[in-house]
């Protein structure tokens, strides 16, 4: 799974690289996190069509990470619900819907990932991986969107619609099993604009799936970032005594 990852880029710098028309305000006063976690608010790529031209419009904006179905009775559902994945997504109940016609892209800098003590080593505590690209290089995390309307609030509130997302996530190549069976998605920048594209369906999204994941380093990091509270580049800095050594 992803439970946790980081994005610390400027908003000028992801909307140069993804090619974005429209900043929404909100995203401009939302901080850079290198301790994103479930139910936090993230900023997502997506293509809607405008209301007053219905031209489409490729815009950086925020939603909350744990995607919440419009039929929910409420949003706690969420936090279950912080990644899809790739093998039942078109079939799940709460994805089907965002898969064909709602996808995102979810900029990240990296991810985390624990990995578990094995049996040499019993009662040792899990050892958390910063996984990123060796050169430095942003990543788009495979995402889905998804509006859920609060019916306790009046039409003219601002807040009564929600807007959430989920990360997608495939059976981890060989090179980082050794931490965890599952890794996020990361599409190739040749896969953004039809990843985006509303007008391609299910069956064209499935084969955007299926591309080789790009080459991640992971490095081992110090225990600070299993506290949601702790949030600064230090939590990149290399943990000198990894616990699995």
């Amino acid at each position: 799974m992803c439970g946790r990852y980081a994005s610390f880029r400027e908003d000028q710098a992801l909307a140069d690289e993804f090619a974005v028309a429209v900043v929404a305000d909100d995203v401009r006063l939302l901080p850079p996190s290198w301790n994103v976690a479930p139910t936090d608010r993230v900023r997502m790529v997506v293509e809607r069509a405008d209301r007053e031209t219905g031209e489409i419009t490729r815009r950086l904006q925020v939603a909350r990470w744990g995607l919440v179905p419009s039929w929910a009775k409420d949003p706690s559902v969420g936090s279950r619900m912080i990644n899809a994945r790739v093998e039942t997504v078109a079939e799940k109940s709460a994805f089907a819907r965002p898969f064909a016609t709602r996808r995102a892209l979810m900029p990240a800098d990296g991810y985390y990932e624990w990995r578990k003590p094995g049996p040499d080593r019993p009662g040792s505590r899990k050892q958390p991986y910063y996984l990123h690209p060796g050169d430095d290089a942003i990543v788009a995390l495979a995402g889905l969107y998804e509006f859920w309307r609060d019916k306790t609030r009046s039409d003219d509130d601002p807040d009564r619609w929600l807007v959430s997302a989920t990360i997608l996530t495939r059976p981890a190549t060989e090179e980082l099993a050794f931490i965890h069976d599952r890794q996020p998605v990361m599409l190739p920048r040749s896969a953004w604009d039809a990843w985006l594209d509303p007008a391609v369906d299910a069956e064209g999204a499935r084969d955007l799936l299926a591309v080789d994941p790009p080459h991640l380093t992971p490095t081992p990091v110090r225990p600070l970032v299993n506290a949601v509270a702790n949030n600064g580049p230090d939590l990149l800095v290399p943990d000198p005594e990894p616990a699995d050594a």
